[in-house]
């Protein structure tokens, strides 16, 4: 015999439970200011760590074939080092301040929820928070943006020697004196005027281009120049969404004062109406 099985009215399956639960948490995710998060994480990442071991592979391939005295290079080593530390303050500082603006998102997706269930409460120091987060993000914008055109320049020095050295090498070039192709760092402020040699020539050139240090050093700056462009990305990005969020919550909680005072003066009215009604009626009895 065949026997039914009744289920208590309300009772709901703890699969179902676990999908509302899921379908909840997800719907409180801040997509964008997640997005922005990676790609800043990932730009600053590439940007810090190449650019880095970029610097030290430069050093070196100065001090081996450009300045073999320690003290013509002494100040340019100083700056690469202090290069470096700045380097390490800049992956410290963003990769808290990705993890301030995405609380951030948290907060406004949060409140927005609040708005839509009509339980919005936001105040005056959670908009200026929003403002400050936007005036900041807009400052490190411009900083990044100066950043990247600065790691542009040791792209372009390397890809002129690359392109030297490769036209050295191409067979269909027409090179009578290949020692008279020169590559002078001095010409450049790296090194000052009086280095030894200071300047590569010929084979000597197309040797320098050959070394690991050279490969190495010039597609790692070209990674870090990628990770600069990704960061400014990931900044404008942030710019754009904390701009939505402040005009949002500055928008709804004036929508929500006006509704507070349109439905305090349909209570007075109404209260007021009652009055005259009671006054009507005593008048007639």
């Amino acid at each position: 015999m065949q026997q039914e099985k009744w289920k208590q009215p309300g009772s709901s399956s703890p699969s179902a439970g676990c999908f509302e639960c899921c379908i909840k948490c997800l719907g409180g995710v801040p997509y964008a200011s997640l997005v922005a998060t990676i790609l800043c994480f990932s730009g600053v990442a590439l940007f810090c760590g190449c650019g880095h071991v970029a610097l030290t592979g430069t050093l070196t391939m100065l001090e081996n074939h450009f300045s073999r005295i320690t003290s013509d290079h002494a100040t340019l080593a100083a700056v690469i080092q202090i290069f470096q530390y700045i380097i390490y303050g800049i992956a410290s500082f963003f990769f808290v301040y990705a993890i301030l603006l995405l609380g951030e998102g948290f907060y406004t997706t949060s409140a927005i929820k609040k708005e839509l269930q009509s339980d919005f409460k936001t105040t005056i120091c959670g908009r200026c928070i929003t403002a400050f987060f936007m005036f900041l993000t807009y400052i490190f914008a411009l900083v990044f943006i100066a950043i990247f055109c600065f790691t542009a320049i040791p792209v372009f020095l390397f890809f002129n020697m690359w392109n030297t050295c490769a036209a050295m090498r191409s067979p269909d070039s027409n090179i009578t004196y290949p020692d008279s192709i020169c590559v002078d760092v001095r010409q450049y402020g790296v090194i000052p005027l009086n280095a030894t040699p200071g300047k590569a020539c010929g084979s000597t050139l197309t040797d320098i281009c050959s070394t690991s240090e050279f490969y190495l050093s010039y597609h790692l700056y070209i990674v870090a120049l990628a990770g600069a462009g990704a960061t400014v990305i990931a900044l404008i990005h942030y710019l754009m969404i904390l701009a939505a969020n402040w005009a949002y919550l500055k928008t709804a909680a004036s929508t929500h004062d006006y509704q507070d005072i349109k439905t305090k003066d349909d209570q007075d009215l109404e209260a007021e109406a009652r009055s005259k009604d009671g006054q009507n009626s005593s008048s007639y009895s």
